[in-house]
């Protein structure tokens, strides 16, 4: 018990802690930046946006939020002393990744004519899924990370792109631009549009893993010889 008089020692945070902490402050901020832009039409209204609360059926839209609602959980369950479990770190980080991943190789490329890096895409195409990757690769676990938590992973596209075709085989496609085909996978028929899913679900997976693998090689490293 703590009487007067008694030296209080307080363990400094070590600097992976204060990394975590600081990129996860920075990504709920990033994503309340991008949020805002979105819904305020302070964007430029390019690369594939609707108007408002429509914006929200883009999975890039999603899984930014996604990657700031969980950062917010993160930086509460740090105050109050507690662990978050790391499924829902790789779970974001993975989706915004993709994310990224789909912005530059897919959507950019196929509207050449569109900035997918304007208003509120410079955050949700850009720095929010580059920073939540960054902080999952320097997340500093108890232990290694399970396999089987990349493939939980997946069915972040997986969900989304069931949701996504079904909308359309339910409502058809439409035209241009009130289509439900928004980001366009059916352009060359179903038998692609399927390719497109079936590719996506991988490449969040494989996204997955890979973000697995760099946060286990670094707890490798930092107990090795323990």
């Amino acid at each position: 018990m703590i009487q007067n008089g008694d030296k209080v020692y307080i363990k400094p945070p070590r600097l992976r802690e204060i990394i975590s902490v600081t990129l996860n402050m920075l990504i709920v901020v990033f994503a309340g930046t991008g949020t805002y832009k979105m819904l305020s039409g302070a964007g430029s209204g390019t690369g594939l946006t609707a108007s408002g609360f429509e914006n929200f059926k883009f999975f890039t839209v999603l899984s930014n939020e996604l990657c700031g609602v969980v950062a917010c959980l993160w930086l509460i369950a740090y105050i109050i002393n507690r662990t978050l479990p790391v499924l829902p770190k790789l779970f974001a980080a993975s989706a915004a990744g993709l994310t990224f991943l789909i912005v530059a190789a897919f959507l950019a490329p196929m509207y050449p004519d569109l900035d997918m890096y304007a208003g509120g895409n410079f955050w949700f195409h850009l720095i929010v899924p580059v920073t939540g990757m960054a902080e999952f690769i320097l997340y500093e676990t108890q232990e290694r990370i399970p396999f089987r938590y990349a493939a939980f992973s997946a069915l972040a596209a997986f969900v989304y792109g069931v949701f996504y075709l079904g909308n359309i085989l339910v409502n058809g496609i439409g035209t241009w631009p009130d289509t439900n085909d928004w980001y366009g996978f059916l352009n060359w028929g179903w038998g692609i549009g399927l390719v497109i899913f079936a590719v996506t679900v991988l490449l969040n997976f494989g996204t997955a893993v890979l973000l697995r693998a760099i946060n286990n090689g670094i707890y490798r490293l930092s107990h090795k010889g323990e």
